[in-house]
């Protein structure tokens, strides 16, 4: 009888090169160039998601008077965003610019993603369109949707 020894982390390293090779079937390989790797010492790598575009990542909270949606857009000028509201869904689309063809030739490795994006959320009814605002700073930016007043119950006199 043979006594194999049990190792976790086989276990482990097996289920990451399957979900690796999942992606990569998926998504495509983390190198745009593979053969041209073997024959160069410095080949440009590139994540997925830096080929493919980005989203930036939001919060949405729901306070007592208002929704605020928070939305990271680092290296995005505010003057790129635009934010649009037509019925009833909030759309925030902008674009971040990729380094210059000039500098890329520099790199070993780039995964911050560039190009458009574009986020679209559902308002609830309550949300009050007309009274939109947003702000950016230091690469966030803050979008505030009040809340239209609720009708409060009200007595009617009979005539």
């Amino acid at each position: 009888m043979n006594v194999i020894r049990y190792q976790p982390a086989s276990t482990i390293r097996q289920f990451h090169d399957q979900v690796n090779r999942l992606m990569q079937d998926e998504y495509g390989t983390l190198d745009e160039n593979r053969g041209a790797a073997r024959d160069q010492a410095q080949a440009s790598v590139r994540t997925p998601l830096a080929r493919r575009g980005w989203a930036p990542a939001v919060d949405v909270k729901e306070e007592n008077e208002r929704y605020v949606i928070t939305a990271d857009v680092p290296g995005v000028d505010p003057k790129d965003i635009e934010i649009t509201m037509e019925a009833g869904v909030l759309s925030i689309k902008g674009s971040r610019s990729a380094e210059s063809e000039q500098d890329a030739d520099t790199y070993t490795r780039t995964e911050r993603a560039h190009g458009e994006f574009e986020r679209r959320f559902s308002l609830p009814k309550g949300a009050d369109a007309d009274g939109i605002v947003a702000s950016s700073a230091h690469g966030v930016l803050s979008v505030s949707i009040p809340k239209k007043p609720e009708p409060q119950p009200r007595r009617i006199e009979i005539q």
